[in-house]
């Protein structure tokens, strides 16, 4: 049974979305590929994994938290949850190119697909995929929006403090 809470951020208010105990969506306003609300199931802000997300996000924001710990439902084809598992390996304040998350995955002609699976990422922010910039480095497309990334991008390189 699904069931969602909203909690404030500098990136404005994120939906979180639980399944079974594990988080399974972080999802911004006027987000890409964001899935009708629908889906997100009862509004039960109380729930254990609603408090340890906001706590860990909230850590975050603050520039306590480089890693987030919450246990993690991926819904997802089998590539997707690969490229998704790649992305939590990209460390804190750096980035990555589509072209190089493909060579990780041992498919080096698999940047548009690997776009594509970054793109539909469910877990905003917690699964990095603001991290991955096009070949010259450039900020290509993030379903939160241009601005957000460089927000993200920018906190994480301490260009904010």
């Amino acid at each position: 049974m699904r069931s969602h809470s909203i909690v404030d951020s500098p990136c404005g208010p994120l939906t979180l979305v639980a399944e079974g105990g594990a988080l399974c969506g972080l999802y911004m306003v006027e987000q890409r590929h964001r899935p009708d609300e629908l889906t997100f199931g009862t509004h039960d802000p109380g729930a254990d994994i609603f408090a340890r997300a906001e706590t860990e996000l909230k850590e975050y924001f603050a520039g306590q938290r480089e890693r987030f710990e919450l246990p993690l439902a991926f819904v997802g084809t089998p590539f997707q949850r690969s490229v998704w598992a790649q992305l939590r390996e990209i460390p804190y304040g750096t980035t990555t190119s589509y072209g190089e998350l493909a060579d990780r995955l041992g498919n080096p002609g698999a940047s548009r697909a690997v776009g594509l699976a970054n793109g539909k990422n469910p877990i905003g922010i917690i699964v990095p995929c603001h991290r991955v910039v096009g070949s010259t480095g450039s900020l290509t497309g993030y379903g939160g929006g241009l601005e957000r990334k460089r927000y993200l991008l920018d906190f994480e390189r301490g260009a904010l403090f």
